[in-house]
C-alpha cells in the first residue's frame, strides 16, 4: 500500500479541506494522475497519484485533514482491470472522467467540468438542456401531457432552498473581510478620470502590440504602471504597519484582484517598477490563465504591497474597495461611461471612469491619499508621462 498524504501548501497553513475526489473509490489510477483537489485558506491544490493501482479513499469530500495526514492509499498489488479497450480506458483514467447514465447512453464529464457544475448547482440535464434546440417534437411532447401537469407547475413557481457548506477559502475570505473593518481605520477617496487619451493610444497600437507580444493591450496595464509611478512620488502608500513598526518597501509588488469560481483571489505581479506595458500584460495574461485552470499557487498570492481591483468588468459604476491586509491601500477601477463634462468652458462628451482609493488612515494621511489618486489621474490622462519614473518628465528636462 502507498499512502496518499496531504502536502504542505504553505508555511502558515496546517489544515486543508477535501474539495473533491476526481476519481471514484476502488477505481484504478495511474502514477501522476490528478486524483484529488484540496482547498486551503488561500488556494486550491491538485494532488497526483504517487503510484499506480486501486485507490482507497479514507477522507470524504468536505472533510478537514491536517497537513501530512493520510487521506487515502493505493494498492499497488491489485490487478489492473481488463476487458475494455485500452486506449479508451487509459483516456478515462488519465483525465479522471466521470460517466453519468442518461437515457440510453452515458455522458462523460471531466473533473474540471464536474467541479464547475457543483459550484453552480447545475445537473447534467441542466447543461445538456442548455445545448439543445426546442423542436416540434419537444413542443408536441409537452402538449400531450395532462393540462394540470403543464400550466399548474409553471405558474406555481418553486419554494425550494439548498444548504451547502462554504469552502475553506470562502470562510477564510469572510474572516479577513470582517477583520479589515475591525482592525483598520479604512477610508475611501473618490475621483474621476478622462479615458480619452488612453483609449486613443490603445486603439492606435493594439493591433501591432498583439502581433509583436502575443497578448492584447488592455487598460489594466496602464493603471498598473501608473500606480507604480505614483508610488515613487508617494512612498508612504507603499508601506505597512507591523506591530509598532512602519515597514517601507523599495519595490512595487502589485496584486490584481481576480474573481474565480472559488472566490476572490489577488495574485501578485512582482517588481512592477521595472516593467513596461508589454511585460505587465503578459504577467496579467499568465495569472488569468492560471485562474481559469484553477492553478493559482500560494507563491502567486504571497506578498503584495498594493492592490488593484476592477469592478468595471462587471458593470460597476462606483464602489468602495476593501483593503487587502496588511497592505495600506487599494485602487478600485470602474465602468467607462460616456458623460457630459465641462472642458475650458464647453460641455463635451468624454469616456469617464470613476476611481476609488481605499486606504488605512492610521498610516496614510488624507493629503497623501488624494495626491496619490490625482497623480494616477494625471498619468492616465497624459500617458506619455508613464515613460518617466515618477511621471515628472519636466524635472528631467529642466534638471530640477
Amino acid at each position: 500500500m502507498v499512502d496518499i498524504l496531504v502536502p504542505t501548501p504553505g508555511e502558515s497553513i496546517s489544515e486543508v479541506e477535501i474539495g473533491s475526489w476526481l476519481v471514484e473509490n476502488g477505481s484504478w489510477v495511474n502514477t501522476d494522475q490528478e486524483i484529488v483537489s484540496l482547498e486551503s485558506e488561500k488556494a486550491t491544490l491538485e494532488v497526483t497519484a504517487p503510484a499506480s493501482g486501486v485507490i482507497n479513499i479514507l477522507v470524504p469530500n468536505g472533510e478537514a485533514a491536517a497537513v501530512g495526514s493520510v487521506i487515502g492509499n493505493i494498492d499497488e498489488s491489485a490487478v489492473r482491470p481488463e476487458g475494455r479497450d485500452d486506449q479508451k480506458s487509459d483516456l478515462k483514467k488519465e483525465e479522471g472522467l466521470l460517466e453519468v447514465p442518461l437515457d440510453n447512453s452515458t455522458v462523460k464529464i471531466t473533473p474540471v467540468a464536474t467541479r464547475m457544475m457543483e459550484e453552480h448547482n447545475l445537473s447534467v440535464e441542466d447543461v445538456l438542456s442548455g445545448l439543445r434546440r426546442i423542436s416540434k417534437t419537444d413542443i408536441q411532447a409537452i402538449l400531450n401531457l395532462p393540462a394540470d401537469s403543464v400550466l399548474t407547475t409553471v405558474s406555481r413557481g418553486t419554494r425550494n432552498s439548498t444548504s451547502k457548506k462554504m469552502s475553506l477559502l470562502r470562510r477564510k475570505l469572510a474572516e479577513r473581510l470582517v477583520a479589515v473593518k475591525n482592525e483598520t481605520a479604512m477610508l475611501t477617496t473618490f475621483n474621476e478620470v478622462d479615458m480619452s487619451a488612453v483609449i486613443a493610444l490603445r486603439n492606435q497600437y493594439k493591433t501591432k502590440f498583439q502581433e509583436k507580444h502575443g497578448v492584447k493591450l488592455g487598460f489594466m496595464s496602464f493603471f498598473t504602471q501608473a500606480v507604480s509611478r505614483a508610488l515613487l512620488v508617494f512612498p508612504q502608500i507603499n508601506s505597512r504597519i507591523d506591530g509598532q513598526n512602519l515597514v517601507n518597501f523599495d519595490y512595487h509588488d502589485i496584486g490584481i484582484a481576480i474573481q474565480t469560481p472559488k472566490g476572490l483571489m489577488v495574485p501578485v505581479i512582482r517588481n512592477v517598477e521595472t516593467m513596461n506595458l508589454a511585460s505587465i500584460e503578459k504577467a496579467i495574461a499568465a495569472l488569468a490563465e492560471k485562474s481559469r485552470d484553477n492553478k493559482i499557487s500560494l507563491d502567486d498570492l504571497d506578498g503584495g504591497t498594493f492592490s488593484i481591483t476592477n469592478g468595471g468588468v462587471f458593470g460597476s459604476l462606483l464602489s468602495t474597495p476593501i483593503l487587502n491586509p496588511p497592505q495600506s491601500a487599494i485602487l478600485g477601477m470602474h465602468n467607462i461611461i460616456e458623460r457630459p463634462i465641462a472642458v475650458e468652458g464647453r460641455v463635451v462628451i468624454r469616456p469617464m471612469m470613476y476611481l476609488a482609493l481605499s486606504y488605512d488612515h492610521r498610516l496614510v494621511d488624507g493629503k497623501d491619499s488624494v495626491g496619490f489618486l490625482k497623480k494616477i489621474i494625471e498619468l492616465i490622462e497624459n500617458p506619455y508621462k508613464l515613460l518617466h519614473f515618477g511621471g515628472e518628465p519636466e524635472k528631467g528636462l529642466f534638471d530640477l
